[in-house]
């Protein structure tokens, strides 16, 4: 959820999806829940989020009851297309747990009479550490949550405060206890790249996080973005921007101990913990996130809350970014179904609509069609950050004969390459941008 939503064309006020436009679905289905709400507004963060409320249906005291409405909208929507049951749920943030444990469970209530749900269903949830009580945990475990996503970002305190973390690093392995006592799967989440944090810095962190023994643990380069406070602190010289060269060390040091540990990369920054009978140089692992995998495999997924984005077959989407404004289209009533100019493509089809369903109106600002050399385009970009890779097959005739060259470079796997599968290697990894440029021009 960046700052400024990308222009496209008007959205059908009663979010309706064109069976003709949408084209073939994926057959999977994920859900993700926004919770856009922060305590304190990091000095890294662009996402979405916001440290006040906005009044009824847009605070935290209520807003899981505009989320419900989204819920049932988005299950109308999608019935058409016949979906498996939703193999995945993450409420993502800003911070889910400013909502009580109660009001996640009454959605997840409204998520399960609203949608058919996989028995092996994942179910995240992202904390801050000093936003969860064991008691919360417990809750959420009975609420059906499978697994917490904490943000731990770094075991070392002038990072965290660099970062503006509210928590400490003693708060960390309480949590993850705490977790797994009620039978949570539990992830950490690192950063590395920090204005002052250096290689010392790093590996603290990475040997704190591998001594809780997660099931799995995400590490993420630090970018900072235009419009940040750390963007502003960069301007004025009092935090210099992070270098590649450290940050390309940091990787390497991270993907070196997590292997050490018993954790396999599964995709760029992501390594989940490996069980017996499993093995490394793939994302067929079981504490591998179904959540990231929806994305980098193309599932369907319905982004819920203000700002999410949306996507089904052939049309993406995304909701209005203000939680006012979301609020107050969820809460508008029966939708106009006239037809507006920037939207005919999506309205042409009115007469078709299940007569029940006008009676929901959608939070969607925007969106697109995407064409097949979109489609084949982003299939390359994300299939390519995985530890399945993609098969040659499926690139481009005229980029296969650049193929040779990427394994001369080192940046992909030769062995790979012999049964017909590009997949990077480490220094691969680290250029990964570069590889995706020579596969998709």
């Amino acid at each position: 959820m960046s700052p400024q939503l990308p222009d496209g064309i008007a959205w059908p006020n009663d979010g309706y999806l064109d069976p003709q436009l949408v084209g073939t679905p994926s057959k999977n289905l994920a859900l993700y829940i926004h919770v856009p709400f922060c305590t304190v507004r990091c000095g890294y963060c662009d996402f979405n989020t916001y440290t006040v409320g906005f009044g009824q249906g847009a605070d935290t005291a209520s807003y899981h009851h505009s989320v419900e409405k989204e819920v049932k909208l988005a299950a109308n929507r999608l019935r058409p297309f016949e979906h498996n049951p939703v193999k995945s749920i993450f409420f993502g943030g800003g911070t889910p747990t400013l909502l009580q444990a109660g009001q996640i469970c009454q959605i997840l209530q409204s998520v399960k009479g609203s949608f058919a749900l996989d028995t092996d269903a994942e179910v995240t949830v992202e904390a801050n550490p000093d936003t969860i009580d064991q008691a919360g945990l417990e809750h959420l475990a009975k609420a059906g949550v499978t697994r917490v996503s904490f943000g731990m970002q770094s075991a070392v305190p002038h990072v965290l405060q660099t970062l503006d973390r509210t928590h400490t690093p003693q708060q960390v392995p309480r949590v993850v206890k705490w977790a797994r006592e009620v039978g949570l799967d539990a992830s950490v989440d690192l950063i590395y790249g920090t204005p002052g944090e250096s290689l010392a810095d790093w590996q603290a962190s990475l040997e704190a996080a591998i001594e809780l023994q997660p099931d799995h643990i995400s590490s993420y380069a630090l970018v900072i973005e235009e419009g940040t406070k750390m963007w502003t602190q960069v301007r004025r010289g009092e935090l210099e921007m992070p270098n590649p060269d450290d940050e390309a060390e940091k990787y390497e040091l991270a993907d070196t101990l997590l292997a050490q540990a018993g954790y396999a990369w599964y995709e760029i920054s992501n390594w989940a913990k490996i069980e017996p009978g499993e093995t490394a140089g793939t994302t067929k692992l079981r504490h591998a996130s179904r959540h990231n995998l929806a994305y980098w495999f193309d599932w369907d997924w319905w982004g819920i809350g203000p700002g999410a984005h949306s996507h089904v077959g052939d049309v993406r989407w995304w909701n209005r970014k203000h939680p006012r404004a979301w609020a107050d289209a969820l809460a508008g009533g029966t939708a106009n179904l006239s037809q507006c100019p920037e939207s005919a493509k999506m309205d042409e089809h009115v007469s078709t609509r299940i007569s029940t369903l006008s009676q929901l109106v959608s939070p969607a600002q925007a969106g697109e069609i995407l064409q097949e050399a979109d489609r084949a385009l982003e299939s390359v970009m994300l299939r390519i950050r995985t530890a399945d890779g993609i098969a040659t097959s499926q690139l481009a005739p005229q980029v296969r004969g650049r193929v040779p060259g990427l394994v001369n470079e080192g940046l992909i796997e030769q062995g790979a390459v012999a049964v017909g599968v590009v997949r990077l290697t480490l220094k691969g990894r680290l250029l990964a941008d570069y590889v995706t440029r020579e596969l998709t021009v």
